[in-house]
């Protein structure tokens, strides 16, 4: 499955994808950033790590760079303005890019969590909504797993771009 550049079309397909993004959707801002910490920690394992190679990093230096050297209280600040889809600095670098690169983000910050970037609170345990959510996720192809993760992704951040209308949309023909 490839990722469409017109963010109005979900990535989650099937109706098991589409309810675990529906799902994730009703969690709250915080249980939201959890739900993604423990699906990078679980990658590997019951999860399937997104191939870094379908990305591009240079695309993002504001978020794969400065963010690194902001305060944890910051970038925690700018995680969930980015889940928000508030209109920030950061959150419209984010909503620029494309899935893939957007999952490269999280990537990048799971793996860095807890040293250069903020880390779960030790005493954290998740909410039932979110083990249930990370036991959705689980139980799902790899296939199924991409196109919800895309879809999630690519619903954060702000961005003003719409979807150039279509043929079919407009009832007119592409002329030169």
């Amino acid at each position: 499955m490839t990722a469409s550049y017109d963010k109005n079309i979900a990535q989650a397909q099937t109706n098991a994808t589409q309810s675990v993004v529906d799902a994730f959707n009703k969690l709250d801002t915080d249980a939201k950033l959890a739900w993604f910490y423990f699906v990078y920690e679980e990658m590997g394992e019951s999860i399937t790590p997104a191939a870094p190679a379908a990305a591009e990093p240079e695309l993002a230096p504001l978020l794969l760079g400065n963010f690194f050297q902001l305060s944890h209280d910051e970038q925690l600040n700018i995680m969930r303005d980015i889940v928000n889809r508030v209109d920030t600095e950061y959150s419209r670098a984010y909503g620029a890019l494309k899935e893939n690169n957007q999952l490269l983000v999280w990537y990048v910050w799971a793996v860095a969590m807890g040293n250069q970037i903020v880390g779960m609170p030790d005493d954290y345990e998740g909410s039932q909504a979110v083990n249930d959510l990370l036991a959705q996720i689980q139980e799902l192809e790899f296939e199924q797993q991409m196109s919800v993760f895309r879809t999630i992704a690519g619903e954060m951040g702000y961005s003003e771009v719409q979807p150039i209308e279509t043929q079919a949309e407009t009832g007119k023909t592409p002329s030169l």
